[in-house]
């Protein structure tokens, strides 16, 4: 496994209890999830914190854009209702509106970005790959890379998450990252 480090456009860090400390897959791929809410870095920090939880996110951004780390990118969060998932994934979780489509605003949304472009630079991937398509997470093509590494959380449990807001500008948060990249 690689070295681990964690994002330096944090701003605010509460851990959470609620994770493996150890990855048992290398960083390959990135989920983005909806929160619900528009939230602090300290709400959302709070809201992680207690054990009893039971989730958590590597990342969280707040309704003014600031970022916060949950749990370190070394260890898996509790977030997508998959292990599997979340074994290769960096989570974060996103300020949003509380009901449909939960749209995020602008300071959030440009926080994300760029916070994906260096989750994806420090991780070494090289592009971010969308093709909007549950049954390609995890494949890989004839060299053995990744045909998609970018997930939706409601691909693995029955959630809405992140949102229709989100899920329609995956493919608008690829070209602006891999602009980036």
């Amino acid at each position: 496994m690689p070295e681990f480090s964690n994002s330096p456009l944090v701003s605010f860090t509460q851990l959470s209890p609620n994770c493996n400390k150890k990855r048992t897959h290398a960083i390959d791929t990135v989920t983005i999830h909806c929160t619900a809410g528009q939230r602090t870095v300290e709400q959302l920090g709070k809201t992680f914190a207690p054990a009893s939880r039971k989730a958590s996110c590597n990342y969280a951004i707040g309704s003014d854009g600031r970022v916060a780390l949950i749990v370190p990118e070394e260890s898996r969060s509790w977030c997508s209702s998959d292990a599997s998932n979340d074994h290769r994934a960096v989570t974060i979780e996103v300020s949003s509106d509380d009901k449909t489509p939960y749209a995020v605003n602008d300071a959030a949304y440009a926080s994300l970005i760029y916070l994906v472009a260096d989750i994806c630079r420090r991780n070494g991937i090289a592009k971010l790959l969308w093709r909007h398509d549950k049954s390609l997470v995890g494949k890989t093509d004839k060299d053995g890379k990744l045909v998609q590494n970018l997930t939706l959380h409601k691909w693995f449990a029955n959630k809405a998450c992140p949102g229709p807001f989100l899920e329609d500008r995956m493919f608008d948060i690829v070209a602006k990252v891999n602009a980036l990249l």
